[in-house]
Formats: C-alpha cells, structure tokens, sequence
C-alpha cells in the first residue's frame, strides 16, 4: 500500500520545472518508493539507475557516452553520493538539452553535502528533503502510541509485528554502522556506536564536546566530528539556542536530538510503548517526534531553543514567515506550563504560543497559548504561515 507523501507535489512541480530535482534524505525512508510512485504516472520515458546495483553502476563506466545517448529521457539516479563526480557531466548535459526534467537525483547525504560537489549546477537543481514518515501521513492507520515505539521508517512502522519492527531497526543501526560508515574517513563503527548511543540517551540535552569526549575516553574534535557526520546523514538534528538583543545571559550548546523515535527506543533497548512510557527518555523522545514533524512539514522553518541561566526555557522557538511561534512539548494529557516555560515567553514574545501534546484533544490555555495534537499543530503552523 501507498501512503501519500506531503512533498509529493513539491517534487512533481520540482520535475516540471528544474532540470535536475535533488531528493535527500536518511536511508530507507521512502525515497525510492516515492519517486518510483511519481514516475509511475508519467507519460515521458524513463531511466532508473540504482548505484547500489552492480549492473546499474557499471553502466556509468563510460558515463558521458551512456548518459548522453538518453537524452529523451527522464533519468533517475539513485544513491548519487556514490558517484559525486558525475556532477559536472550532469550540468554539461542539463545545459546542452535545455529543458526541465532532465535528471532527479536522490542521496542518503544533506544538502550540504551534495552541494559539495554539485556547485557546478547552481540555479540548475532544487532540493527536496523526504523525512521518514510524518504523523499527518499515516495517523489514519497507525496511533501515537505506535508512532512513538516504532517511529517513522516505513519499514519499521508497517512492519506486521513489534518483533519485526525492533529486529528491523536493529539491523538497520548495524548496516549503518558496519557497511554505510565506509564511505567516510576516519569514522570507525565502534566509536559511532557508542557515540550515537550517548546521544540517544542523552536525547534532548545540550551537547558538551568535552564531557562526551571525557567519557568515551576520545577527543573533542572526534566527538564533534562524528556528530557532524551523523547529523549529515539525517541521524540526529542539531538544534541551535536562540538569541535576541534581550541583554539575557543564554545557554548557548546546542541541543541533539536523534531523529527518529524508533531508531532512539533501538539505541538504548526499549522494544515497546509500555516499557517506552516509563523510561526517563519518554518526553525527550516527544519533543522529538514534535521537532521531527515541523521540520519536516515546514521544511523552510528555522528552529532553536530558548533557555537562560535563570531558568527560562521554551522547548522550540520557530521562525517562519516573518513570524515567532513558542512550541513547548507535553508528553501528558494534562499538560502543565511551569513559571521557566512563563519567563520564556515573556522574553520571546511570540506571536502565538503552542503547547503540544500527544492527545487528539486541542484546547485554548491562555490568551495566544494553545494546547494542541500533533496534527493541529501542523494545521495552526500553516495557517499563520
């Protein structure tokens, strides 16, 4: 079965538009399903190359010759960090056949990344980032409760039993580890696990380079490094404190999320919801799965976190349109602001103020703060947007 993907359209408009449509995002997570279902409804040939296939990857031997005897075609390259010098061939074509259309390109590594090495085909391409599943796409299948044990991996969510959702991740954190870590230097699978796994435990808190360093017996630098890479590969969100000219004395770390809420109950053992809501982890993992739904229905948002010295403290404070929205995260159903989440708003002064929590329930708290679901966030988001 096929769930509607919210960038769906996006992508479609992107293809009619651009020559080349870049779709990012971590692994497994639907791009190629997503792309295979676009391209499945159109009309125009087609070419798909998948690079991790040995056949299709050998087909680019002679790149220049193969690629351009497609010219007719709508040709889609699968994994293309493998192959990061075809980007210059790329923009020679695209620029000879002068049309949208010509190429999408998907890659397990940001945009940053990719733009590395496609700087060469600036004005060229758009970029796309396809998250795992967000709520709003399968809330009318899946409850919360399974949202939060087996997060949004597609195969890890629709997975027919917990058993085989846990087995799953598990063997998706060792691939990673083990054979997806070997295109990166000086990144070794023992220090990542046992970084990754700190941060899962962790999940939610500002980063210390220094103590993480002390405590794995490594260096700043390498603890920096490897959560550089991770947050790369779309395995963590690093969130920014949030500054102003309010003269106020601001914790400045910033702050790590892991993000996926199942890939985080794998990390630090947790195989169901009832184990999941006893764990001291449970209302990081909710502002997770919050953090991990704006971003990825509001992917133009710039997100960070308020906190001072003296206790003033907003979960995320989201800029979007000109406009200051306060998100503070209740993992309850009888959500209460504490006078650290008051003194932040009063410092921020938003424009309006949410309190999120994982009831269907939305509800007005106070003058411009709202208790809202998952779903009416989003909703709410867009609409002042």
């Amino acid at each position: 079965m096929y769930y509607q993907r919210i960038i769906e359209n996006a992508v479609v408009e992107a293809i009619e538009n651009f020559p080349v449509t870049a779709i990012t995002g971590p692994r497994q997570c639907g791009k190629s399903t997503l792309v295979k279902h676009i391209l499945s409804n159109i009309t125009s040939d087609v070419l798909y190359l998948d690079l991790e296939r040995p056949s299709d990857l050998q087909k680019l031997d002679n790149a220049e010759w193969f690629l351009s005897s497609q010219k007719e075609k709508l040709i889609c390259i699968d994994e293309i960090q493998r192959r990061p010098n075809l980007f210059p061939l790329i923009r020679s074509l695209v620029d000879e056949w002068n049309k949208p259309g010509c190429f999408i390109v998907l890659g397990s590594a940001s945009r940053d990344l990719l733009r590395q090495s496609s700087e060469s085909l600036a004005g060229r391409i758009v970029y796309k980032q396809l998250t795992p599943f967000l709520f709003a796409e399968i809330n009318n299948h899946y409850t919360i409760e399974e949202y939060f044990e087996r997060g949004g991996f597609p195969r890890s969510l629709l997975s027919k039993n917990d058993k085989l959702s846990f087995e799953w991740r598990r063997s998706f954190i060792a691939t990673f580890l083990e054979r997806d870590l070997l295109q990166w230097v000086n990144f070794t699978p023992a220090t990542m696990q046992r970084i990754w796994q700190m941060l899962a435990h962790l999940n939610g808190q500002t980063v210390n380079y220094s103590h993480l360093g002390n405590a794995l017996g490594i260096s700043n630098q390498t603890v920096k490094n490897h959560i550089d890479l991770l947050e790369s590969t779309f395995m963590v969100y690093v969130v920014p404190p949030y500054s102003s000219n309010m003269g106020k004395r601001l914790v400045k770390s910033p702050k790590v999320y892991v993000t996926d809420a199942g890939i985080t109950a794998s990390l630090i053992g947790i195989r169901s919801f009832q184990e999941l809501t006893g764990h001291p982890s449970f209302g990081a993992i909710w502002e997770q799965i919050v953090l991990s739904n704006i971003k990825g229905n509001f992917p133009e948002a710039d997100i960070f976190y308020y906190r001072t010295t003296n206790g003033a403290e907003i979960d995320f404070v989201v800029k979007l349109n000109n406009r200051t929205l306060a998100v503070e995260c209740k993992a309850s159903f009888t959500p209460i602001l504490s006078k650290g989440n008051y003194l932040a708003i009063e410092d921020i002064f938003p424009d309006h103020t949410y309190v999120v929590t994982p009831s269907p329930e939305s509800w007005s708290m106070n003058k411009k703060i709202d208790v809202v679901s998952l779903e009416k966030l989003k909703n709410d988001i867009f609409l002042q947007s």
